[in-house]
Parts: structure tokens; sequence; C-alpha cells
């Protein structure tokens, strides 16, 4: 779609053309769906791709995707580490409902800004504990978790003018065991429900539930919990209010694939 009101269009090259938080300036990246549908308030646009950031940057710690990383960037990337994690990428690229034409342009960053309840990119970074850096217009950076910087359908914690930098999935994540199940009401469309589990190297383990809530509800053990502790936790830790209700798929719903996909991951990953 054409963007009528557009009046300026910045190409940064450096942190000090970003913007400072003017309501009527957007940040662009891949802008899927940006420029989707009206955006009658914009009057300039700030494309950060120019920036040169690298897509993904490897290190002991873990790894680093640029907010501008595309989804096939990451999708398709390998790792010399032994992180069997990174399988994660393409499933949950794959429960994006977009063609491999969105794929190309479609950015990390972007999805898990625009913090839609079935964002793909969410699923994947809260399941395995990323935490974004942030960069701020008055220079200053700060790191944030992704479970709490998506905080709701088309929700963000970001103040206005702060850009993502970056999201680190940090190493232990990457190299645990995982298990994965994503649900929708046709085999092609819109995740009514993604839950992911893990189990670290620690022995912890770690259910996320997207996609079925409001935002991401992410579970913790020391160890793997019976199927009774589970199911008492996830009743305790997502509260009735928090079971998304839309065309793609009832509240009540959403909460029995994910409670079931919830037992099926604890099953298989302790078999």
């Amino acid at each position: 779609m054409d963007l009528g009101t557009i009046e300026d269009i910045v190409v940064a090259r450096e942190r000090s053309e970003l913007p400072l938080g003017d309501e009527h300036t957007a940040v662009i990246a891949g802008g899927t769906w940006l420029l989707s549908e009206k955006q009658d308030h914009l009057r300039r646009l700030v494309d950060i791709t120019t920036l040169g950031w690298a897509p993904l940057t490897e290190s002991d710690d873990g790894l680093d995707i640029a907010a501008t990383c595309t989804i096939e960037q990451l999708s398709r990337a390998s790792f010399d580490r032994d992180w069997p994690a990174t399988t994660l990428f393409h499933r949950c690229a794959t429960a994006l409902l977009a063609s491999f034409k969105i794929w190309k342009v479609a950015t990390v960053g972007g999805n898990v800004c625009l913090a839609l309840p079935a964002g793909a990119m969410v699923s994947l970074t809260t399941a395995l504990d990323g935490v974004a850096l942030v960069w701020s217009p008055d220079g200053t950076d700060y790191r944030i978790p992704v479970t709490d910087l998506v905080t709701g359908p088309h929700e963000n914690a970001l103040k206005a003018g702060e850009v993502v930098r970056s999201i680190r999935l940090p190493a232990h994540a990457l190299m645990s065991r995982t298990a994965f199940r994503k649900n929708a009401l046709s085999p092609l469309g819109r995740s009514a429900s993604v839950v992911i589990g893990r189990i670290d190297p620690g022995n912890q383990f770690v259910l996320s539930v997207t996609a079925s809530t409001t935002r991401p509800f992410v579970l913790r053990f020391p160890e793997p919990p019976t199927a009774e502790v589970l199911e008492s936790a996830l009743s305790d830790s997502i509260p009735n209010s928090a079971w998304y209700d839309d065309p793609h798929g009832a509240p009540d719903w959403r909460e029995h694939i994910s409670r079931k996909s919830a037992r099926e991951i604890l099953e298989e990953l302790t078999c």
C-alpha cells in the first residue's frame, strides 16, 4: 500500500539520525506490516536497514540477532557451535503466516516490536530467553527481556524514540534440547497456539506459551516437573483474561490446545 501522507524519508547511516520520539515519525526496516495498511498519522520514515548491522554475531555468550536481520537470514543460518536449539529458528519461521517473499524482507526486530500474539519471532525469542538491546534517544542503552518488552497485542514497553538494536539469545538456551508445538484452525492458518519447551544443560525445564495468549508467558522449573505440577503451574501463571480471543480461535479452545501441547512437550523431552 502507498503511504500518501509521507513527506520525508531518512536513510539512516548513523545513530544520530534515528528519530527522537516524534509521533509522526516511524522506523522502517522490512516494513511488511507498516506498508500493509493506512498510516495516516505518519509524515516521516526512518530507514534503519542502511545502518550496516551484521545480521548474526556468534560469541561464547550466545547469539546476537540484529533487529534488521530478516526472517530468511535467521531461518537459513548455520553455526559452527553445538547449539541444538537453533533448529527452532526454521520451525518458528514457518509458524509465521507469510510467503517466502515476506521472509526476504520481514525482520526479527520488526516482528518482535509489532507484538502480535502470533508473532513467530516473539515465540522464538521468549522461548530462548531472548534479551533486547534498546537504544534510547539520549544516547544511552539498556537491556530488557523480550518477555517484558512485549506487553500485549500491538503493545510493547518501548518509549518514544527508542529503537531495538539487537536481541541476544544466551548460550545456555541455545545448547538446550527443545520441543515445539504449533496449532491453528487450518493447516496453513495463523498460529492460534505456539508452545515451546526446553531442557537446559543444567536440567532446568522451561516452557513458553505464545500466540494463544495476549502476551508471552514463560514458566521455569529447576528440573522437569510432573504432569500434575505443570498443569497447576499453567493455571497459576496464566490468568483467564490472558487467553486471546479473535477470529483465529476462541479463548477456551486456545487454552485447551496450549495445555495439551504443554503435556506433549513434557512427555517428549522426558521420555
